[in-house]
């Protein structure tokens, strides 16, 4: 056998072996064969909003399952194919096999990454939060760049993006925005990014050009509709109205279109800008509000609230998850996966699915190694 049919036939063994684990493959397995008997149970659609919610996960399931199946049989034959046309030095079909254990190679890393996006909330739609910290205009600029790299990201899935709320720096940059991505498992891609993103570099804002570390953080939460009931009690929101900042026209200098709502009990603040109608505003706010007090709950259920919560409380050392250094060298590390770049270049303009594919494999228990492995 070929060294690179052997290389191949690694490459996808290692994946599968990931993909087993973070699925708790014998679980899988027989959640499966349950979700199939209650799918062909007739009384099933009695309940249609249950049913779907069944063939929901029965499809996902299945997908994983019966897609990993088909991989490992369909790669065995293909080595088995590739023996047998070196036996008999037939070039072409080699040739041809080695194209389909590429091509399942590709699969397999495909299904390894969509096994790390099946929580509760993985499939909806993103809103990501960013603040600058401490240290006025380098940390305000360095929060916009973080801005502008979700945003890139996201045109480059394809995804739809809106500016929910802005705060412009006195200077440059931001102080905060929020932004809406809309796109299939945004969610689920994106809520690793929670935490504080330090930057290192040579200050463009410094005449001599010393070395300057900034510090800004993210926040996500899913964005949540109507199947899903938050019960909020008025008389715990504080509700202000604002003048809109940034871009915009003339209204929205003129008018406090812009909303502020406090939940007082946890202390979460949300705004919106984006409508000329203080009252669709406030719609929109009452929206991020229940999506953060999910976010919340989904928090809680992993057992992470704790740990989240430190994390919020000082944008600065000790609680950052990934480094940005562009002088003296160039490098991006991200530190619980350890997963790095040389190209923060590239990562600054979206290159981004690397490093969330590590964080995710980090989150649901791979060492450091693997999770490395899953990002490259």
């Amino acid at each position: 056998m070929s060294a690179e049919s052997d290389q191949l036939n690694e490459q996808i063994g290692r994946s599968v072996a990931l993909l087993r684990r973070h699925l708790d493959w014998d679980a899988a397995v027989l959640k499966l064969a349950e979700l199939n008997h209650r799918a062909e149970d007739p009384n099933l659609w009695n309940d249609a909003e249950a049913a779907q919610a069944v063939m929901r996960e029965r499809n996902r399931l299945s997908s994983m399952v019966d897609g990993v199946n088909a991989i490992e049989t369909e790669a065995k034959d293909t080595l088995e194919l590739i023996g047998l046309a070196e036996a008999e030095n037939d070039e072409a079909m080699v040739k041809d096999g080695l194209a389909t254990l590429e091509r399942l190679a590709g699969s397999a890393k495909e299904k390894e990454i969509e096994s790390l996006l099946s929580g509760e909330a993985d499939s909806r739609d993103a809103f990501v939060e960013i603040n600058a910290g401490a240290g006025g205009t380098e940390a305000q600029d360095w929060a916009q760049m973080l801005a502008r790299m979700y945003l890139r990201w996201a045109e480059r899935r394809g995804f739809k993006t809106e500016i929910m709320e802005e705060s412009e720096g006195e200077q440059a940059g931001i102080k905060s925005m929020t932004i809406q991505i809309s796109g299939t498992n945004a969610y689920g891609w994106l809520k690793t990014e929670a935490g504080v993103h330090r930057l290192v570099r040579i200050s463009p804002f410094d005449a001599n050009a010393r070395r300057q570390t900034s510090f800004a953080s993210v926040w996500v939460y899913p964005v949540v509709d109507d199947t899903i009931e938050i019960e909020i009690n008025p008389a715990d929101l504080k509700v202000d109205t604002f003048r809109a900042s940034g871009a915009g026209g003339q209204h929205v200098n003129k008018t406090e279109s812009a909303i502020r709502i406090t939940h007082v009990p946890s202390g979460i603040i949300v705004a919106c800008q984006t409508d000329r109608s203080q009252h669709r505003n406030r719609a929109t706010a009452m929206n991020m509000l229940k999506a953060r007090l999910y976010e919340q709950e989904l928090q809680k259920r992993e057992a992470k609230a704790a740990a989240t919560e430190a994390a919020k409380t000082d944008i600065g050392w000790g609680h950052q998850i990934r480094s940005y250094v562009l002088a003296p060298y160039q490098l991006v590390k991200d530190l619980r996966s350890n997963y790095e770049s040389g190209n923060p270049a590239a990562v600054l303009d979206g290159a981004l699915d690397p490093f969330l594919a590590s964080s995710l494999a980090a989150r649901v228990g791979a060492t450091r190694s693997e999770a490395s492995a899953m990002a490259e």
